[in-house]
């Protein structure tokens, strides 16, 4: 099934329900536009003595005025019929899906994917089915996640085929599942999880029958596999409304198995803004983070959705609860909460089975987001500067972004102050950028030339020397190469 796409700018705000004749519109414009695909193909299998329907996403994004060019279909025939229809129809084929009953094909630029009706059946301790094959397309809508996905439109014929009232709650923009949520959950808990995607994709509020099966059967979820929670959460946080699939994630208590770090800090006040817990104000930081990420595309040329953005603002507090401590006066600080939620982010991370550059990146990003408070009012050197810049190295843009985001005070005086601040470091950045080159910083001499100025082979005494010129070279700024001579061999002969 198709998956909603990660923007969808012409969504009414969330709540707001869709009028019915806007729908019928959007769907029949849609139709129209794949009738290359949808009418050839429903002919050909047709032809062949089977039923033919488009399914799930693709319906349910033509009926919110979504183009997608990825489209889903279920048949009557079996996977061999299938594959004989679709190599002779296609530019290219393909059967990795073959033991679900899928064979896909491209076509110029469409991409179709064809299954073979299904009646699954689910081992209690396994979200994998034994996948069997059924002989109806209502028997195969009703093994599908939620009504608006449970859907179809049999082709070339056009019928719509609406089994469970998917098109009601479309409009009404609500999640349901097609039968029991419990035995929908039971059968593939990865449903829970996919309810708060959906929720942060479409704007989409869930029936309160969902809620309290999520509720009572959060602790399924432990029989997924990390990978594809992890794939499921990083869609969500990607979504345009991720705030809602978030606080349902940690409503129902899902969030305790899969991001526990979230939950924790509903418990804890922020030491700067005591009026809200940490756990508004980080998702109040993510709200912002995303509305600066045309910054990214600007500045660094990464297009948003940005993933890591969008998590280090999510994760950039989860040390609070740790270092929490309670001062004699009333006043909670968090001293080290940078440090100690790095660590946090890396091992969930790790757990969650996440790449290890974007484990790198939203960990650093966690480490650094409150290293421009000691910039004050603009009393950092050069050397402090040029020392943020190669800290933050290719995460420098997204740090610009996070430490940004990361003001939600109220006092209108005190963010401007902020601003105005971060507008003057980022200014000085900007102009060491351009005198010295602040992306690229390494020593004035390289290991060669060490080795060849002191006379001494490769070794730990050369990686000091370098590490020396290092620092050097963010104190002082560019030295020339007998400067540089000079320097090294001043800190050679004290060495001796």
């Amino acid at each position: 099934m198709t998956d909603p796409p990660a923007s969808l700018p012409d969504l009414p705000a969330p709540g707001e329900p869709l009028r019915l004749v806007d729908v019928q519109r959007a769907v029949t414009a849609e139709l129209d536009r794949i009738a290359p695909v949808v009418d050839v193909l429903g002919g050909l299998f047709e032809k062949a003595g089977h039923e033919l329907a488009l399914v799930g996403g693709p319906v349910r994004d033509a009926m919110l005025g979504r183009r997608s060019n990825d489209l889903d279909f279920a048949t009557s025939a079996a996977p061999e019929v299938t594959e004989k229809i679709l190599r002779a129809w296609g530019d290219a084929w393909w059967d990795m899906g073959r033991q679900f009953g899928t064979i896909g094909c491209r076509k110029g630029d469409w991409v179709v994917e064809v299954t073979t009706y299904r009646s699954d059946a689910y081992n209690p301790d396994s979200r994998k089915p034994e996948v069997s094959y059924g002989d109806t397309l209502v028997g195969d809508l009703g093994r599908r996640d939620f009504t608006v996905n449970a859907m179809a439109v049999r082709v070339p014929g056009r019928e719509i085929v609406d089994p469970y009232g998917g098109v009601m709650d479309l409009a009404h923009r609500v999640l349901r599942t097609p039968g029991r949520p419990e035995d929908s959950f039971s059968d593939d808990p990865l449903r829970m999880m996919r309810a708060a995607r959906f929720a942060a994709q479409l704007g989409f509020t869930v029936d309160r029958d969902v809620v309290r099966a999520m509720t009572g059967m959060a602790d399924r979820i432990a029989i997924v596999s990390a990978e594809r929670v992890r794939d499921e959460l990083v869609k969500l946080i990607c979504a345009p409304f991720p705030r809602l699939g978030l606080t349902l994630l940690v409503e129902t208590g899902l969030a305790d198995h899969v991001l526990p770090e979230l939950p924790a800090l509903k418990l804890e006040r922020d030491e700067h803004h005591r009026h809200k817990d940490v756990y508004e104000h980080t998702l109040t930081v993510l709200e912002q983070a995303i509305d600066l990420e045309p910054r990214l595309a600007e500045r660094g040329g990464v297009e948003a959705p940005d993933f890591v953005s969008r998590f280090a603002a999510l994760m950039h507090d989860v040390g609070k609860p740790r270092t929490r401590r309670f001062q004699g006066d009333g006043t909670v600080t968090f001293h080290h909460h940078d440090v100690v939620g790095a660590k946090l982010t890396r091992k969930r991370m790790q757990a969650l089975r996440f790449s290890g550059g974007q484990i790198e990146a939203v960990s650093k990003l966690v480490e650094l987001h409150l290293r421009f408070h000691g910039y004050g009012s603009g009393e950092w050197t050069d050397a402090a500067v040029r020392r943020y810049v190669r800290d933050a190295g290719e995460e420098l843009e997204r740090l610009h972004v996070l430490t940004r985001a990361d003001c939600t005070t109220r006092n209108r005086k005190k963010a401007e102050r902020l601003r105005r601040t971060y507008d003057e470091l980022e200014a000085r950045i900007e102009r060491l950028s351009e005198e010295e080159e602040l992306a690229s910083i390494r020593p004035d001499l390289d290991g060669n030339q060490i080795m060849e100025i002191l006379g001494i082979p490769p070794g730990r005494e050369v990686g000091e020397a370098y590490k020396y010129l290092l620092e050097q070279r963010l104190d002082h700024g560019p030295m020339s190469e007998e400067q540089a001579t000079t320097v090294l061999r001043e800190w050679w002969a004290a060495r001796s």
